[in-house]
């Protein structure tokens, strides 16, 4: 296999090649990302193994980590627990907590580094406005992010800046982002109400 994230020349994982089945044993690899509130419940997340293969492993592994963790002040930097044979890598803002979750055999400085590449990337893209409601009015940038960030279990970019331009540039590219086009479709709508009601 042939991975390849072709405009990135600053982050650790900018280009990733993998040949052989042997070679991408060695690429390191993340088994979710979940970004959840204040309560524990879901904003985004995204999981790349069937370590959780159905949605009620899942929920009761979000409740898990996150009952675990949120007593903790990972506020500052990034604190690292051993949780269930996996390695939780996890920070929080405001009302919003980051995980990063990878096998019990990966390199914590690289899932670190995947946490903070997102944490970053969702701050440029929410212009430093990062709490619950701004996430979810944006949701559709914050899974743009995550899509940037791993594809498949395997990490393609992990500098803040680099991620939040593409995402800025996809969002470009097509007709806006998905809640511009839902209050745009919203005013249409109005608009043709408003012209019905005119012309009876």
């Amino acid at each position: 296999m042939h991975y390849r994230n072709q405009a990135s020349e600053t982050g650790i994982f900018g280009v990733v090649e993998c040949f052989s089945p042997q070679i991408l044993a060695a690429c390191p690899l993340v088994k979710n990302v979940l970004l959840l509130d204040s309560d524990g419940r879901r904003v985004a997340v995204k999981y790349y193994t069937d370590d959780w293969p159905t949605l009620a492993a899942k929920l009761a592994f979000e409740k898990s980590v996150f009952t675990k963790t949120q007593k903790t002040n990972a506020r500052s930097e990034a604190e690292i627990i051993m949780f269930d044979n996996h390695i939780v890598v996890y920070k929080f803002i405001q009302d919003l907590h980051f995980y990063v979750t990878g096998g019990d055999d990966e390199n914590e400085l690289i899932l670190a580094t995947v946490l903070q590449g997102f944490f970053d990337a969702v701050g440029l893209l929410l212009r430093n406005n990062v709490d619950k409601r701004a996430a979810l009015d944006n949701l559709d940038l914050i899974l743009l992010c995550l899509d940037e960030i791993v594809d498949g279990g395997i990490v393609l970019e992990t500098e803040a800046s680099v991620i939040a331009g593409k995402v800025a540039s996809n969002a470009l590219d097509g007709s806006g982002s998905f809640s511009e086009q839902t209050i745009s479709q919203a005013l249409a709508t109005a608009r043709e109400h408003l012209a019905r009601s005119l012309l009876k």
